[in-house]
């Protein structure tokens, strides 16, 4: 589908007037989440699993792309609720670009989304400013940048899986 042909739709998450019970910072948080989770559906449901594994120009796999998403998600709402890594999330790190078949990715994004929306939602505003350590050197940031990562980091991979998909897409027509 090129981009002339991609019909009128509605409005991005961020523009429906939704969640208005909840704060503004978390509000687009959230709907960052669910533009990732509506950008999935558009562009890789019709995909076929070799597709989200294929590696067009040696770009990293779709695959990746939802795995990384859903735990690099989890590692950064682990930090934000205040707590380090564990040692099966630094193992899962290491494999994000190799584990599993694209039928896990996929139930590994959507899962994760959820599950990320539900711990966003139970941070306070109030511990936005909290200052958070990330990472063995223990960078500094807040709990509200870590939140606002969130929704960079799930939508900068987004766009490179959605252009992923395109690429692939064209190669089998």
């Amino acid at each position: 589908m090129t981009q002339q042909s991609i019909p009128h739709e509605a409005p991005e998450p961020w523009l429906r007037n939704t969640l208005t019970d909840i704060d503004p910072i978390r509000r687009q948080i959230l709907h960052a989440l669910e533009l990732s989770a509506e950008d999935a559906a558009r562009w890789l449901d019709p995909l076929t699993d070799a597709q989200l594994l294929a590696r067009p120009s040696n770009l990293a796999p779709i695959a990746f792309h939802l795995r990384h998403i859903a735990r690099s998600l989890d590692r950064l709402l682990t930090y934000a609720e205040g707590n380090q890594l564990t040692p099966d999330q630094l193992s899962a790190l290491k494999s994000e670009l190799t584990e599993g078949t694209a039928a896990e990715a996929r139930a590994e994004f959507r899962t994760a989304l959820e599950t990320s929306a539900a711990r966003i939602r139970a941070i306070h505003p109030d511990r936005f400013a909290e200052p958070r350590g990330v990472g063995r050197k223990q960078l500094p940031t807040t709990v509200g940048a870590l939140l606002v990562h969130c929704a960079d980091h799930t939508q900068r991979h987004t766009g490179q899986f959605v252009t992923t998909a395109k690429v692939v897409s064209a190669s089998t027509a």
